[in-house]
């Protein structure tokens, strides 16, 4: 059997798209590897969100042509956003056998059967029908505690800075009834935790259904599964999803909440279609359904234009909110977007630096401020494994996603346990068992 080992960078749809991809290779008699030294192909499934993160993959690529240079017969190729956003760029480069996009993974086997005489292959045509949702995923996860099941794939939005609808095209649903029959399987197979994918997962729609009553739907048939779900937008999150949230006890208390910037002026160059007011409605709205649902965000430092006051606008927003964690990055241009075609990059590098930093600074305050309130709490935890500083002591997160660290060596990953809260830093809980 032919051996295939993938690196997967970005984001979590990203990790549930290199597990499509091994379960259609392996109906084709490949087998998976984590040693990249034995494999047949060599694979990266990108992320073009970020320059950096093209940088790092363009790296590696490198890297695997050594592996290529000892063993001629090795294939490789790159997968995803990347694939979709470079085409031809990546063939060309004589360094690439095979460039794959999000919705091409079915065409592979024939891909990789032709690359492997010799054959460059490219297959960068994106679909209005294609879910995978007849595709039994290949888990990934090493602790078998947590999968990943996408709902829906593209986005609609085209936010000015974002290149995810040209990478990954039109917004499509996945069929309810295949969304359930998955995760049905992931609690028989014994997983404890899944979360429910999509670039904005509250776009989802299929005839009847929207996110509301899939999520409804899915929680009542794993009521042993803890469910989670990302990512929502801040214009689509309804009051029947966060009603639904709080109607089931087995739906985390954790909203991923992108917000980008608290300055009016910026959001609608972004295109992001709500204003502060309206996103603050929204905070608002969650805290009285769910007082104790943790809510994170999303947030670009130096977005074109974006003066001193724009700023001050986001910091006072991330002060007014409250926000449990952020993940939080300086503006990159990304070419083909609304905003590279429009707007000039013009804030300089050393601004959107302290600018970012400034934010940082914010958000480690208000993390800890958050943590500190929940010293003396118990919660639910569920064991992820053994604690990466400590193996006397194990790790896993509440339902409002927060890492908890405790003195533990009688349970494992996958069970469920009561932690009381003594300490804290910004980043973690750290507690004994109840």
């Amino acid at each position: 059997m032919k051996k295939v080992y993938i690196e997967t960078y970005g984001c979590q749809m990203n990790v549930a798209d290199t597990e499509v991809v091994f379960s259609i290779l392996g109906r084709e008699g490949y087998a998976r590897t984590e040693e990249i030294g034995e494999a047949d192909v060599i694979m990266a499934n990108t992320c073009s969100v970020r320059d950096n993160a093209e940088q790092r993959i363009r790296g590696r690529i490198e890297q695997f042509n050594v592996y290529r240079k000892a063993r001629p017969e090795v294939v490789v190729g790159i997968l995803g956003c990347m694939a979709e956003r470079l085409k031809d760029t990546l063939l060309e480069s004589g360094k690439v056998d095979i460039v794959a996009g999000p919705d091409a993974y079915r065409s592979l086997p024939r891909l990789l059967a032709a690359a492997s005489q010799g054959h460059p292959q490219i297959d960068v045509l994106l679909s209005r029908e294609e879910t995978y949702g007849d595709i039994a995923p290949v888990r990934v996860d090493k602790n078998g505690v947590s999968a990943f099941i996408s709902i829906m794939r593209g986005c609609n939005n085209v936010c000015s800075y974002c290149v995810v609808p040209y990478t990954r095209g039109a917004e499509r649903s996945r069929d309810p009834r295949t969304i359930v029959h998955e995760a049905c399987a992931c609690a028989q197979q014994g997983y404890r935790e899944i979360t429910l994918l999509g670039q904005n997962v509250d776009s989802y729609r299929f005839g009847e259904y929207d996110f509301a009553r899939l999520l409804a739907m899915v929680a009542e048939s794993v009521p042993a599964l803890r469910i989670r779900f990302s990512t929502s937008n801040p214009q689509d999150i309804s009051d029947a999803v966060l009603e639904t949230m709080a109607a089931h006890g087995n739906i985390c208390r954790h909203i991923h909440l992108p917000v980008q910037s608290g300055s009016d002026r910026m959001l609608e160059k972004m295109r992001r279609r709500y204003t502060r007011e309206q996103y603050l409605d929204r905070v608002a709205k969650i805290r009285a359904l769910m007082p104790d649902c943790a809510i994170s965000t999303d947030v670009i430092a130096g977005f074109c234009s974006e003066t001193e006051d724009d700023h001050r606008d986001t910091l006072t927003l991330f002060e007014e909110v409250g926000f449990d964690a952020a993940f939080m990055f300086q503006y990159s241009e990304r070419p083909g977007t609304l905003a590279a075609k429009k707007y000039p990059d013009d804030v300089p590098p050393q601004v959107k630096t302290r600018r970012l930093e400034e934010i940082i600074a914010l958000q480690n305050r208000l993390s800890l401020e958050s943590n500190r309130r929940d010293v003396g709490k118990t919660f639910r935890v569920l064991v992820e494994g053994p604690s990466k500083r400590n193996p006397a002591e194990l790790c896993g997160r509440n339902s409002q996603n927060k890492m908890c660290v405790w003195p533990d060596t009688v349970h494992r990953a996958g069970d469920f346990v009561d932690v009381k809260i003594k300490d804290c830093s910004q980043a973690t809980l750290l507690g004994e068992l109840a």
